[in-house]
């Protein structure tokens, strides 16, 4: 896919810090713990910003940093697993907060737990054949769904939201991408939904926390970053060699470690910030994206892997041109 360009890139991180010395007061774990078993030491939690709010923010930075008005995006995506609502959409409770409810806009949410953002951008870049500006976002608000005396997932996830714009522009720039899934009935990594309830009553029905079966899905993330990588630079044409910077899910440092080493990737092209945030799921890409575009690490004429992995089971890769 060519004639396809980000144009601008933002992040937002809720002030809320909260350090593994917090964790420690509230559940059986040690700053020593979690470092060693994932290399997070600080996750920012929300506490009056929903998703939308939070990827609005997101998603006036990337307009800013692009150079363009609110009324040029005609498509808004949003991915996420943690939306205001079931129902309407987050990216349209976007749409209005940017004050678009007037303009012709085709806004909608895709759930892809940590691959959504990835996902979001595969769909814009064929959509872009009709439209021609597209704000994607992956945004999450896990604190929502956080069971905090779980400490082998409480210690792991955080909230933000990363945003890019992506256009349709008469240039010779490359974008490719690999996506995959492997339906995940036996519940290794999910959040559970409402449940069924009998006909005629009301009664309560509550969303669940977050429950992983870390060592399975360990192993799934390994195998599947692997051949997400190794199947977009076949679609490019690319070598490891010829990539400027890899951006990986920001999930555990040891799950990117394994990679790396079993494809022999210099380990000073990577892009890691999660030691900062944590995993923040669909955000998780995006915020890297943008953070190491604010850094200066992403200049014109790069090229950049970006590969993800998540609950469902999903995972994707996007091989892209700046």
């Amino acid at each position: 896919m060519n004639n396809r360009k980000i144009l601008g890139y933002g992040y937002y991180i809720p002030k809320n810090m909260i350090t593994n010395h917090d964790l420690e007061k509230i559940v059986d774990t040690s700053d020593e713990w979690i470092k060693s078993r994932s290399g997070i030491e600080t996750r920012y939690i929300s506490s009056d910003e929903n998703t939308s709010d939070i990827s609005y923010n997101a998603a006036i930075k990337a307009i800013d940093d692009a150079g363009i008005k609110n009324e040029d995006i005609d498509l808004i995506i949003c991915a996420t697993c943690t939306p205001d609502n079931l129902t309407p959409s987050t990216a349209c409770l976007i749409q209005e907060k940017l004050g678009l409810n007037d303009k012709h806009v085709m806004a909608f949410d895709i759930s892809a737990a940590c691959s959504g953002f990835l996902y979001a951008m595969q769909v814009a870049s064929m959509m872009l054949m009709e439209y021609k500006c597209a704000l994607i976002i992956g945004a999450e608000t896990l604190s929502k769904v956080i069971d905090w005396s779980d400490r082998n997932t409480c210690v792991l996830f955080g909230d933000g939201a990363g945003a890019v714009i992506m256009k349709r522009e008469n240039i010779n720039k490359n974008m490719f991408f690999y996506a995959n899934s492997e339906g995940d009935n036996e519940g290794k990594l999910r959040i559970k939904g409402p449940s069924l309830k009998e006909p005629l009553k009301n009664e309560l029905r509550e969303i669940g926390h977050i429950e992983m079966a870390g060592n399975d899905v360990f192993r799934f993330a390994v195998r599947a970053m692997s051949e997400a990588l190794i199947k977009v630079l076949e679609k490019a044409d690319k070598t490891i060699d010829d990539i400027d910077l890899f951006i990986p899910h920001q999930a555990n440092y040891r799950i990117i470690k394994h990679v790396i080493r079993k494809l022999k990737i210099d380990e000073s092209k990577l892009y890691i910030n999660l030691n900062n945030y944590g995993n923040t799921s669909a955000a998780s890409v995006a915020i890297a994206l943008a953070e190491a575009k604010e850094k200066g690490l992403i200049k014109e004429g790069a090229k950049i892997v970006l590969i993800g992995f998540g609950a469902g089971f999903t995972y994707a890769s996007g091989y892209i041109e700046i």
